[in-house]
C-alpha cells in the first residue's frame, strides 16, 4: 500500500449527533482532503485510474474528500477519515480480471446431443400413423 497519509490534510467543524455538553463548543468533525493529481505517492497511471473511479467523490479543485463524525474524539474521527480514505483508494486501484471465454467441454455437448436424442425418440412415439 503506498503511503499517502502525509499528503492529507484535515479540517475539523462541530458535529452534529451525541456529545452532550461538548456538542456545541468541540469541533469533532473531520474531514480529510487529499489532492489527488498533486500526490507523489502514486504513478501517473495509478492517479488516472483514482480519479475515473472516484470521480463522483472528487470536488471540481480535484480533492477526494471524507467526512467523519461517528466518534465523540476528534483524534478518533481524524483516524477514521484517513482509514476510509485510504480503504477507498486502496480499492480504486484493484484492476478487474479479463473473463476468458470458453467452451463446452466434450462431456457437456455428449450430454446435450443425448437429451436431443432422447427428446427426438419420446416425440416420435407420440406420432400417429394414419
Amino acid at each position: 500500500m503506498h503511503n499517502f497519509s502525509t499528503e492529507i490534510f484535515y479540517k475539523t467543524a462541530r458535529s452534529g449527533g451525541k456529545g452532550g455538553q461538548n456538542v456545541n463548543k468541540v469541533e469533532t468533525m473531520v474531514e480529510a482532503w487529499w489532492h489527488v493529481a498533486g500526490s507523489h505517492a502514486f504513478t501517473p497511471e495509478q492517479k488516472e485510474l483514482i480519479q475515473t473511479k472516484l470521480a463522483n467523490r472528487i470536488n471540481k479543485e480535484g480533492y477526494l474528500l471524507v467526512r467523519s463524525s461517528e466518534s465523540r474524539s476528534q483524534l478518533e474521527n481524524k483516524e477514521i477519515a484517513r482509514k476510509k480514505m485510504e480503504e477507498l483508494v486502496a480499492k480504486s486501484l484493484v484492476v478487474p480480471k479479463k473473463r476468458k471465454p470458453t467452451k463446452p467441454g466434450k462431456a457437456a455437448k455428449e450430454k446435450r446431443l443425448e437429451s436431443k436424442r432422447r427428446e427426438s425418440v419420446k416425440k416420435e412415439m407420440r406420432r400417429k400413423d394414419w
